[in-house]
């Protein structure tokens, strides 16, 4: 089967989030998806399909390491890029509709180039304080240096944590053993001259890995809260992955009641997987 590797969400080779793409998938047993995604060893793998709905240019699966997700970001804008330079023809020009499990995602492209709309919250709303507090102890923090707290889970299962600063965010050595099935994403502004508006990190010790690279669905679900609060403008630029020696490029705006999450996609490794 044909198989493709992207940098997402990255200007520059290898600094972004890589993204395992199996095409033409069906045939394979949900147990033979999961052994392949298990052994990339990614944060993510694709499988594409055949839609099952008219509206849908193609249909994808994805899976981390240990159990597929409805929805996730980078896998999103990368299957799409995967798909359109392996000749796919979307009904409307300049516009892919993808179909995952959480639904219809919409992503709009101009070459290297993609944006997702945003999809809505399965959770949303105040943080309680028995669960703030195992947060706090989690990232290893103060509980006066969280600004605010909210659910913004849009498939993986995401709370949201905003930070004083990005400095604050990138000084986190969180306890992973006390994240107890929580998916943690913290945010903090930049000051002037920084390389973003906003630095991003997502810590998901449940799902295999201790902290993502560059995730679409966590700064999609920080722009939706954020824009819609009035805590950060219509239009926002975020880094992440300093961390971990990654420069992930996020950029986020408001459009017509939508909130858009782009970035780049390249294609780094092509080639075939053998079953």
């Amino acid at each position: 089967m044909r198989f493709s590797q992207l940098d997402v969400f990255a200007q520059h080779p290898f600094r972004g989030n890589p993204l395992a793409v199996v095409h033409d998938a069906e045939g394979l047993a949900d147990e033979e998806l999961a052994r392949f995604a298990n052994w990339t060893n990614l944060s993510e793998t694709t499988f594409l399909l055949p839609p099952t709905v008219p509206e849908a240019d193609y249909r994808v699966r994805i899976f981390t390491v240990s159990e597929e997700l409805p929805f996730a970001g980078h896998p999103t804008l990368g299957s799409a890029r995967a798909w359109l330079l392996a000749g796919g023809a979307p009904r409307t020009e300049g516009e892919v509709v993808q179909q995952c499990g959480a639904g219809l995602v919409r992503v709009r492209y101009d070459g290297a180039r993609l944006a997702f709309a945003a999809p809505a919250f399965l959770r949303s709303g105040e943080v309680s304080e028995a669960d703030l507090e195992r947060i706090v102890d989690a990232l290893r923090i103060r509980p006066d240096q969280v600004r605010h707290a909210q659910w913004i889970d849009n498939g993986p299962g995401w709370v949201g944590i905003v930070l004083g600063s990005a400095e604050e965010a990138l000084a986190l050595e969180p306890d992973f053993a006390a994240f107890g099935g929580l998916d943690i994403g913290v945010i903090g502004p930049h000051g002037p001259g920084g390389p973003a508006d906003y630095e991003v990190r997502a810590f998901v010790p449940g799902l295999g890995v201790n902290e993502d690279p560059v995730t679409g669905s966590l700064n999609a679900g920080f722009g939706v809260w954020m824009i819609g609060a009035g805590l950060a403008p219509a239009s926002f630029t975020v880094r992440q992955g300093t961390a971990l020696g990654r420069a992930g490029d996020v950029e986020l705006h408001a459009e017509d009641g939508e909130v858009w999450v782009g970035g780049e996609a390249h294609l780094r490794v092509s080639g075939e997987v053998i079953f």
